[in-house]
């Protein structure tokens, strides 16, 4: 029990450094959802559009490095050179993708029909948030949970305040100058929204940069291929869930007639963003766990630490999934402020649930990580892409952004389902599946009613959240009580 209360101060702290900043980040979705901040709903479907190519090729340029990079520090004796090597890889491979980049700036711009002055910034962005996966991932080695804290709440404070600045403070300024008003509303919305990105991930490299400064430059090449073999299948695995994740926006602004598709990805991508609340979690349990697997994968049985970490994790995302639900409607008009994007309320279970599967993937996942199995990853990445990739092109046209939610939460079963299945064959963990089963069936049940059948009877809302909060304590109390237990 005392691995988990240390897995638990870890996860409490990695919570704050993503939980706290994202909520900071939150409450851009408040400030661009706000009549007369950008100009229509189309504006902010296509900084979705924007953002979902971010997330692509932040994925590409990491090239699962991280995870290579945490598992290799772990097992090597010379962690200097796990380090070093790492870190050229990356900056490398980055300077590389930059210049080339630059170079075909224009072409990139018009095979995706994207104006180039937002790829130019783009380009800027990954480059400076490429070089710091390797300082961040050294801080969570080296157990360093304040600091990695303080610098990523920085970076979104600061990217934050310079949104504020830009969209409203400089804005106003500038309906007393007519000159000065046409240069700041002639499209230049979504350029500041890049422009508080890039200064944002700038600071954060600055804030870093004495790692490089310390690492010892000495480069493994028998090392980096043992590593890269690792890591190609994280990469192949991280592009299917980017895929998953984000590439639905891609193909609704493809799919669908160009007159509505932006309105559409505005509305869809505003109202999914309510299920942050569960991302958050997910995320900081994610970064929590990681770095815990590895550490005590040579323990005394760890499989029965791992078959604990699952259960907590079904408990707690359980009773997020109906809070939010049950609320979902009290919280819409503080989140997405104008009505115009209310619309695709609908997809907001769908995408929690989707987004709870996800969760209980990565912790399932342990077994391959662990077993230098990365290829099983990837495979199942695969598998969910590819059934993302059929719903949305097959369903788009007809359902538009109710295909793309109900691909996500399909995709994400399939792959929680198949890590299981091969999980079980090739490292069993015993998983208490009767109450795991429990919690979910019975919190995806009482959303579903809650929303679709009561939604707006907070009467039978709340006491359905309540009867479940009940549940939940009474069979973990034992649990809790010893990781709360100080000596």
């Amino acid at each position: 029990m005392s691995a988990l209360k240390s897995l638990f101060k870890q996860t409490f702290i990695y919570g704050l450094a993503t939980v706290l900043p994202r909520m900071l980040s939150f409450l851009l979705v408040p400030l661009y959802t706000t009549d007369g901040v950008l100009s229509s709903v189309a504006e902010y479907g296509k900084v979705s559009v924007i953002f979902s190519y971010f997330v692509l090729f932040n994925v590409i340029l990491a090239y699962g490095m991280e995870t290579a990079f945490f598992r290799f520090f772990n097992k090597e004796d010379d962690k200097d050179s796990v380090i070093s090597t790492s870190a050229i890889s990356l900056i490398i491979s980055s300077l590389g993708f930059f210049a080339l980049a630059l170079i075909f700036q224009n072409q990139i711009a018009s095979l995706i029909q994207i104006d180039v002055k937002y790829i130019n910034l783009v380009i800027w962005i990954l480059l400076l948030d490429a070089l710091v996966i390797i300082p961040f991932a050294w801080l969570r080695a080296t157990v360093q949970p304040m600091r990695y804290a303080i610098i990523k709440i920085l970076n979104v404070a600061i990217n934050l305040g310079l949104n504020l600045f830009f969209l409203l403070w400089l804005t106003n300024l500038s309906y007393g100058n007519s000159i000065f008003h046409s240069i700041c509303r002639d499209n230049f919305e979504i350029s500041y929204i890049f422009i508080a990105n890039l200064i944002a991930s700038a600071v954060t490299l600055v804030l870093v940069a004495s790692f490089y400064l310390k690492i010892k430059y000495k480069f493994d090449s028998k090392l980096w291929k043992t590593m890269f073999r690792y890591a190609f299948p994280v990469l192949v695995a991280g592009v299917a869930f980017s895929i998953n994740e984000t590439f639905d926006r891609i193909l609704l602004d493809r799919l669908l007639p160009p007159d509505i598709a932006e309105t559409e990805i505005g509305m869809y991508s505003a109202c999914y963003k309510l299920a942050l609340f569960m991302t958050l979690f997910a995320t900081a349990y994610r970064l929590g766990i990681e770095p815990f697997f590895f550490s005590h994968a040579k323990t005394e049985n760890p499989q029965k630490n791992y078959a604990k970490i699952l259960e907590f994790f079904v408990a707690f995302g359980s009773i997020i999934l109906l809070a939010v639900v049950v609320f979902a409607d009290v919280l819409k008009p503080y989140i997405v402020r104008s009505e115009a994007y209310w619309e695709a309320m609908w997809v907001v279970p769908i995408i929690l649930l989707a987004n709870f599967c996800l969760g209980i993937y990565h912790n399932l996942s342990v077994w391959y990580k662990i077993t230098d199995r990365t290829k099983f990853g990837a495979y199942i990445s695969i598998v969910g892409a590819i059934v993302t990739l059929a719903i949305n092109i097959i369903f788009i046209k007809t359902y538009s952004y109710k295909a793309s939610a109900i691909a996500t939460l399909v995709a994400y079963t399939i792959m929680m389902v198949l890590s299981y299945y091969f999980g079980k064959k090739y490292y069993p963990i015993p998983y208490n599946l009767k109450k795991i089963g429990l919690y979910l069936v019975l919190s995806v049940s009482m959303s579903v009613l809650s929303f679709y059948y009561f939604r707006g009877n907070y009467l039978i809302g709340i006491s359905m959240l309540i009867v479940f909060l009940a549940i939940v304590f009474f069979s973990e109390q034992k649990e809790l009580k010893q990781l709360l237990k100080t000596r």
